[in-house]
């Protein structure tokens, strides 16, 4: 193993010796180390994966898709407010600590998960999977520029690529799988085994991995930082039915984040060694990667999360089969980083790359708006693909050219500084894109339902008010777990109805039953020639009660018929008012979606390409962050 290099520092609350890992750990040392590494990221990214296959059938079972949106904000707003704080805490106490911390409150949080009764208790117990979850994505993309020179890092960017890919592939395979033949509850029960084994393999193979400094942590920038994120993202996610943007709660939530967000900017500026560098600012590299950033987490989010209700509710297809069709993407995905990475590493010209990964990702999302309810799986898994090729080349490498062109003291926290501002995006994604989908969803159902809906008896009507249909097909499985088509519906729903006409009618007309026949003779509906009948019953002959219950009986089966002709036609209409509904609200937000990841483009065209560097240098300081 090769002598640490190490440096003195002049700061009054830090040790002499800073820890040069990048020079201190031989090859074998470092494979290792992003062993464990990925292990701990593979976790957190599978989480994601494996639970959007399953938000269809959680939102039946719970009832709740107003909250849809929050059971991935609350997981991102927990983890978005923690990854630089966590960052800060890995470099005093060491990577390890902060690992196994973060592992052990995400597998609490998984159990919790599951065991979870309503869609409150969800959205709450995902928050405090994403409060562990921060703790793995920080110290993941943190380690490798504590490892490696980016010149030598090019190589190893699309490592974390298929980290994601091959979550994104086992994830909703899996996902699918035990929502279909066991339940919901497994998708977040199968994270327990898998985060002993990550655990017992940190704990036997990765070291502390610490800077060996002890600066000042910064408490103040922490709680200023919390005070800005957490109000803002509340404003924006509350049910704005409930909460109107002019509403005092939602104002004053804006006002906290505003005071805040002062508050912090004043504390960063004077603190010794501070969260979020504000220099990072002036370099254009970071700002630029740092807001193309922004615009791909809330592209990806968009991109994802909401397909498997298209899949589900507008293509019909199973919760394993919506997580199948995720598949091409995630495929496309590892080797568009993979390959982009050794396009890199050969040529060192990331700019370019960077581009045209942006602009795959928008003709993407373009081709995604132009999804119908009659377009094919694969035509759907087509477009997976084609995101897949863009996102790959995007992610790892934008991390790239901001920690090539950062000062090497500042490489920490300038990393989850940029993974800050990504998962800032996909929170507001998340928050933006799920009040699009109620809004645009609760119009559409609402419009075409209306007609629908007067053609049918009130309590019938009742079972199909857009406010219960909004939660999609599986609002109507049976006790078998099978999705009802609303034509099925009505016509159990009529059955029904005239079995319990045709058992009156028999106990009335054959048996003289004196209930029944007060039964039927309180039905206003009752025909006049019907009632007379009934008055007459008790006089009539065995022979001619019979007679006339076989007439009655086979005209009430021609009107049954009748009835349910049309009600299956009524069902086909609510059906295709359904998809629709769906396919609009989609496409709606992708449509959106393209424009951001326009803009994402516009600013990749202006980030400088500057040579990658191959070592770090003796004239440059070590690695502190």
């Amino acid at each position: 193993m090769n002598k640490p290099m190490t440096t003195t520092t002049s700061s009054p609350t830090a040790t002499t010796v800073r820890i040069d890992y990048a020079v201190m750990l031989d090859q074998r040392s470092k494979v290792l180390i992003l062993i464990g590494v990925l292990l701990g990221l593979f976790l957190s990214a599978l989480d994601q994966t494996i639970v959007s296959t399953a938000l269809p059938r959680i939102v039946a079972d719970l009832q709740g898709i107003e909250l849809i949106g929050w059971v991935s904000t609350s997981y991102l707003l927990a983890s978005t407010a923690m990854v630089p704080i966590y960052g800060k805490l890995s470099d005093i106490y060491g990577r390890k600590y902060v690992l196994l911390f973060g592992i052990v409150v995400f597998l609490l949080g998984s159990l919790l998960c599951g065991l979870a009764a309503d869609m409150t208790q969800l959205v709450v117990f995902r928050g405090l999977q994403g409060f562990g979850a921060a703790a793995l994505t920080s110290t993941a993309f943190a380690i490798p520029a504590d490892l490696f020179a980016p010149a030598e890092r090019a190589r190893y960017m699309g490592l974390f690529g298929a980290v994601f890919g091959l979550s994104s592939v086992v994830g909703p395979f899996i996902g699918g799988l035990l929502t279909d033949n066991l339940s919901w509850h497994w998708v977040f029960f199968v994270n327990l085994p898998l985060g002993v084994i990550a655990l017992g393999f940190i704990v036997a193979k990765l070291p502390r991995l610490h800077s060996g400094l002890m600066p000042a942590i910064d408490y103040a920038g922490a709680a200023t930082l919390l005070l800005t994120v957490i109000p803002f993202l509340l404003a924006l996610t509350l049910d704005k039915n409930d909460y109107p943007w002019t509403s005092p709660l939602i104002l004053s939530m804006f006002a906290v984040s505003a005071v805040g967000l002062v508050l912090f900017l004043l504390i960063e500026r004077r603190a010794e060694s501070p969260i979020l560098p504000l220099h990072l600012f002036r370099i254009p590299t970071f700002t630029l990667t740092a807001l193309i950033g922004v615009t791909v987490g809330a592209t990806l989010f968009a991109a994802i999360f909401f397909l498997s209700l298209y899949l589900v509710n507008v293509l019909g297809v199973s919760a394993t089969a919506a997580g199948t069709t995720l598949i091409p993407l995630t495929l496309s995905l590892v080797v568009g980083a993979m390959v982009s990475s050794q396009i890199v590493q050969r040529t060192g010209n990331y700019k370019w790359v960077i581009i045209v990964g942006m602009a795959i990702i928008v003709g993407s999302l373009w081709w995604l708006t132009t999804l119908t309810p009659d377009t094919s799986i694969w035509m759907v898994r087509l477009r997976m693909i084609a995101l897949g090729l863009g996102l790959g080349p995007s992610m790892p490498i934008l991390n790239l050219a901001m920690q090539n062109a950062v000062p090497r003291t500042d490489l920490g926290a300038a990393t989850a500084s940029r993974q800050f501002f990504q998962q800032i995006g996909q929170v507001v994604g998340s928050a933006v894109f799920g009040a699009l989908l109620t809004g645009v969803l609760t119009t559409s159902l609402s419009t075409s339902l209306a007609p629908i809906q007067a053609q049918l008896p009130p309590d019938l009507a009742a079972r199909f008010d857009s406010s219960a249909l909004r939660n999609g097909m599986s609002a109507g499985e049976g006790a078998s777990g099978e999705v009802v088509d609303p034509a099925v519906r009505i016509e159990q729903a009529i059955a029904e109805q005239f079995a319990v006409r045709r058992d009156l009618i028999t106990r009335a007309l054959r048996d003289a039953d004196p209930a029944a026949i007060a039964t039927l003779r309180s039905d206003p509906q009752l025909p006049a020639q019907q009632k007379a009948m009934l008055e007459m019953v008790e006089t009539l002959p065995a022979a001619a009660r019979e007679q006339a219950l076989t007439q009655v009986l086979a005209r009430l089966d021609e009107a049954e018929q009748t009835a349910r002709a049309e009600g299956r036609a009524l069902g086909q209409q609510i059906s295709t008012a359904l998809k629709n509904a769906f396919t609009d609200s989609v496409t709606t937000i992708y449509r959106y979606a393209v424009w951001l990841a326009v803009i994402g483009l516009i600013l990749a065209l202006f980030i400088p390409q500057l040579p990658l560097q191959r070592s770090y240098g003796q004239d440059l300081p070590p690695l502190m962050e």
